[in-house]
C-alpha cells in the first residue's frame, strides 16, 4: 500500500497539504506533555501542571466545532491564520507568565486551546477537491490521514523531549508553536484552501449536530476516546507492577505500531458495500481487541496484546471519516469532522479520569476494564442506531454538494 498512498502524495498538493496539516498540529499533539514539563520546570505541582494541561483541552474542545463552523462559512484563510495566531501567542504568554500568576496562565492556556485551528477537519474537507472527486482515492487519503496522524501522535512527544534537552521547557512550547505556523502557513497559502467554498447551507443554529445520522456516529466514538484515555493510565498502573516506565513506553508504542499496521492494511485495498455496516465491524473488532488486555499477563505477552488492540484504530478512524462526509449536511463539512475531533478528546479525557479511580478499587485489571467496557459501549451505540446511520448516508466525494470541485471552487 506504499505505492498507492506514494501515488496520492504525487497528486498535486496533497503531499504539501498533508505536512502542513501535521505540521500545523503539532502544537495541539504536544500541548499536554508541554504544558506539563514547562510547568514543572517553574516550581509548579504536578496539580497544576495537570489542571492547566486539562484546561486546554476543554477549551480546545470547545473551540475546534466552532471555528470549523467558522471556516465553513468564511473559507479556510480567513479563520485557520489568524485563529494560528492567536493560539500560538497564548503558549508566548504562558512562556513568559510562567507560574508567577495564575490568572494568566489559565488565560493563557485556555486562550491557546481554544483559537486551535481546525486544521484536520479543513484537510479532510479538501481531500474531494484535491483528488478530484474520486471516492475510491478520497476513502484511500482518508486511511492515509489515520496512519499519518497515529506518526504525529508517536514523533511528537519525541520531538518535545528533543527540544527540552536541547533548550528548555519554554524553548519547546516556544518552537513547537513556531513550527505550527509554518504548517498553517503551507496549508492556507496553497490554493484548494484559497479557493475552497463550502457548499451552500441551511441556516440553522445546531450546524452539523442536527444530522442523526452524524450524532449517532459521535456518540459512539466518544467512547472509542474514552477507550485509549483509559488504556494511558491503565498502562501506568501495569508498568508500575512490571518492571516502570520503560515497560509503559513498550506497551504505548505497540498500540501505536499496531494502529499503524491496520490503517496501512485497510488502505491496501477497496472496500464495497456500506462505510455505516463496515464501520459497525471495524468498531467490534476494535471492542474485542481490548478485551485481552485485562488478563495482565507477562509484559512480553503483554506488549502483544496491546499491539493487537490498536490494530483496529486507524482503520475505525479511516471509516468514520467516509460515515461523517456523508451524514454531515451540506454546507457544514468542516464543523462536523471538527466536531468528531472533540467528541473523540472529551472521551479521552474522561476515561482518563475514569481509569484512575478504577485501577485504585481493582487494579489494573479494573483500569482496563474500562477500556473494554467503553469498546463494547461504542459498538452498542454503532448498533441500536444503525438504520438511522444507513438512513442518511449519500456518497459525497462523487455526486455530494460538500465534496465536488465543481462547488469546492466557486469564488466570492
Amino acid at each position: 500500500m506504499a505505492a498507492g498512498y506514494a501515488e496520492l502524495l504525487r497528486t498535486r498538493y496533497a503531499a504539501r497539504l498533508l505536512a502542513g496539516t501535521l505540521l500545523g498540529r503539532l502544537p495541539n499533539a504536544t500541548a499536554a506533555i508541554a504544558i506539563v514539563l514547562f510547568i514543572r520546570s517553574e516550581g509548579g505541582s504536578y496539580s497544576l501542571a495537570g489542571a492547566l494541561a486539562a484546561a486546554y483541552g476543554l477549551a480546545n474542545a470547545v473551540g475546534q466545532p466552532l471555528l470549523g463552523r467558522a471556516v465553513d462559512l468564511y473559507g479556510q484563510p480567513r479563520v485557520q491564520l489568524p485563529a494560528a495566531l492567536v493560539s500560538a501567542l497564548g503558549m508566548v504568554w504562558l512562556a513568559a507568565a510562567g507560574t508567577g500568576s495564575m490568572a494568566a496562565a489559565y488565560a493563557a492556556v485556555l486562550v491557546s486551546g481554544l483559537f486551535t485551528p481546525p486544521l484536520e477537519g479543513g484537510l479532510r474537507a479538501l481531500w474531494p477537491t484535491v483528488l478530484g472527486g474520486r471516492e475510491e482515492r478520497v476513502h484511500a487519503a482518508y486511511a492515509m490521514d489515520a496512519v499519518a496522524q497515529e506518526i504525529m501522535y508517536t514523533v511528537g512527544p519525541l520531538l518535545v523531549t528533543l527540544c527540552v534537552a536541547l533548550w528548555s521547557p519554554a524553548a519547546a512550547l516556544l518552537v513547537l508553536n513556531g513550527v505550527g505556523l509554518v504548517g498553517v502557513l503551507m496549508v492556507v497559502l496553497s490554493e484548494p484552501s484559497r479557493t475552497w467554498r463550502s457548499a451552500p447551507r441551511e441556516a440553522h443554529w445546531l450546524g452539523a449536530l442536527r444530522s442523526r445520522g452524524l450524532l449517532a456516529l459521535l456518540g459512539a466514538f466518544f467512547f472509542v476516546g474514552m477507550a485509549l484515555g483509559s488504556i494511558a493510565v491503565a498502562a501506568v498502573a501495569y508498568s508500575d507492577d512490571h518492571g516502570g516506565q520503560a515497560v509503559y513506553g513498550w506497551l504505548m508504542a505497540a498500540v501505536g505500531l499496531g494502529a499503524l499496521a491496520g490503517g496501512v492494511c485497510y488502505g491496501a485495498r477497496q472496500w464495497a458495500g456500506a462505510p455505516e455496516r463496515r464501520l459497525r465491524l471495524l468498531v467490534g473488532l476494535l471492542a474485542v481487541g481490548y478485551l485481552p488486555l485485562m488478563l495482565s499477563v507477562g509484559p512480553v505477552a503483554m506488549t502483544a496484546l496491546a499491539a493487537v488492540a490498536g490494530v483496529f484504530l486507524a482503520p475505525s478512524l479511516a471509516c468514520a471519516f467516509i460515515v461523517v462526509d456523508r451524514h454531515a449536511p451540506a454546507g457544514t463539512v468542516t464543523e462536523a469532522f471538527s466536531w468528531l475531533v472533540t467528541f473523540f478528546g472529551v472521551g479521552a479525557a474522561i476515561g482518563t479520569a475514569a481509569a484512575g479511580p478504577a485501577v485504585e478499587l481493582g487494579g489494573t485489571t479494573a483500569g482496563f476494564a474500562v477500556a473494554s467496557g467503553a469498546g463494547v459501549a461504542a459498538l452498542l451505540v454503532l448498533t441500536a442506531t444503525q438504520r438511522v446511520l444507513a438512513g442518511g448516508g449519500r456518497s459525497r466525494a462523487v455526486a455530494g454538494s460538500a465534496g465536488a470541485p465543481s462547488e469546492r471552487l466557486i469564488k466570492n
